[in-house]
């Protein structure tokens, strides 16, 4: 077998295609738009021949992020015989060609008898691009080294299986750890069908999101909310409840991080809006407004209120998504089926705790600022959740803490309660090394 050479060349992302120009020693500069996403700890498949190549190849992956949905991230290297490196590419968003695609295309006939180094199973149905199984084979390429299989139905091992079987040498499971990270909302929506939920919320140290009085511009500061812009850039929709809507008139987009800008859902039973607001606004960024059916006691449709929001919304051009139960579960069902694969709860402390109650949040964002706000009406992050006894809480699993100016901002994860981990009560653990290359920044 063949290993691979580690030879360094220069390349520049260029419509998924990666073009000799701006990379040096290998490395391409972060062009993705998102914030940096904590990664988990290597595996044993990190440490092998096949995975400084498949290492590139996740750098290349995350340059399509907050652009690929409802398809996951993907990159892929060529390497002809010899094993030196031929070909780079990444899928850069959905419709367009595949990763495996751009890097055999930029590879052209040198990719006959080489390796496609590549992040995900190649598919082997057709979508709206071809199966990417026939340009591999068509191609010439010998070997074939996948990080993970694809956790679509549609895929599924069929891929490696079609490799296999026109005689393609494939391994499996090189940096695997590292490719479910980069994908994790991509495989929650395939084993679930719900988006990966993220709850953000900034407070002050003593656990407060407004002044008793409401007040709560701004509690964290610039380097904060500019993180939060882009946190927006990462994710498919921006979740708010009607409260929200009537309190702060939000903007929720990415500030043009992201283009197109995330979908903007606002949760309201009872349609009670107001009818001025900078989410009607359609040229920023498309909104949705969830409901309960019209007609029924849960949407008051009885109050005249309810009617006019309806005939408000359709005369802007607002789209209504009406939901038999208007609840997070139902809703991200919607999303899911719209494609999408990240969603981040931006919302009041109740709707929170709904979102938290049905299992529609697997990573928490919290901002904290070094500010004391006091109070005893003060406003907190969560509602009520139900419980009654220690035992019911649920522990929470530390990927990262980092600065952003004075406020800190932690990050977290969903932790199995029967996990056991060496920080003990605490039930945190190290993030591990990150990725090198490209900064992916949610």
């Amino acid at each position: 077998m063949t290993t691979p050479t580690h030879s360094h060349s220069a390349w520049a992302n260029e419509g998924g295609h990666v073009t000799r120009s701006s990379l040096s020693s290998g490395r391409m500069a972060a062009t993705s738009p998102l914030a940096e996403r904590p990664t988990r700890p290597m595996n044993s498949s990190s440490t092998g021949p096949w995975f400084p190549r498949m290492r590139r190849a996740l750098q290349l992956a995350a340059l399509g992020a907050g652009r690929t949905s409802p398809n996951p991230l993907v990159g892929a290297v060529v390497l002809d015989a010899e094993g030196e490196l031929v070909g780079e590419g990444f899928h850069e968003r959905a419709g367009q060609p595949h990763a495996e695609v751009n890097a055999l295309g930029q590879a052209g006939e040198r990719a006959c008898g080489g390796t496609l180094v590549v992040t995900l199973e190649p598919c082997c149905h057709q979508g709206r691009t071809p199966p990417c199984c026939e340009a591999v084979i068509r191609a010439g390429i010998a070997r074939v080294v996948v990080a993970m299989k694809d956790p679509n139905p549609l895929v599924a091992g069929r891929g490696t299986a079609l490799l296999r079987a026109a005689g393609i040498e494939v391994i499996e499971g090189v940096g695997e750890a590292e490719a479910r990270a980069l994908n994790s909302d991509f495989v929650h929506r395939m084993s679930t069908r719900r988006p990966l939920g993220i709850l953000k919320w900034a407070m002050s140290l003593d656990g407060r999101t407004a002044l008793p009085n409401g007040d709560s511009k701004w509690i964290s500061g610039h380097e904060a909310r500019d993180w939060v812009h882009r946190l927006r850039a990462s994710c498919d929709a921006v979740i708010v409840g009607g409260g929200t809507v009537r309190a702060d008139d939000p903007l929720l987009t990415s500030r043009g991080r992201r283009n197109p800008e995330p979908l903007r859902v606002v949760c309201s039973r009872s349609l009670d809006l107001p009818e001025r607001a900078q989410l009607w606004d359609q040229q920023e960024a498309i909104t949705i407004v969830a409901h309960a059916p019209v007609g029924t006691p849960a949407s008051r449709e009885g109050d005249a209120r309810a009617m006019a929001t309806c005939a408000l919304l359709d005369r802007l051009g607002v789209e209504r998504l009406e939901l038999e139960r208007c609840e997070p579960a139902p809703l991200l069902e919607a999303l899911a089926a719209r494609g999408c694969n990240r969603v981040l709860w931006e919302c009041g402390p109740e709707l929170a705790a709904s979102a938290l109650r049905q299992g529609c949040v697997q990573e928490l964002a919290v901002v904290i600022a070094p500010k004391l706000l006091g109070g005893l009406a003060a406003r907190t992050p969560v509602g009520e959740l139900g419980l009654v006894g220690m035992d019911q809480v649920l522990p929470w699993r530390e990927q990262q803490r980092s600065s952003l100016g004075a406020d800190l901002l932690w990050q977290l994860i969903q932790s199995d309660p029967t996990e056991t981990t060496e920080a003990g009560a605490t039930g945190s653990s190290p993030a591990g090394p990150p990725i090198e290359g490209p900064s992916i920044t949610p």
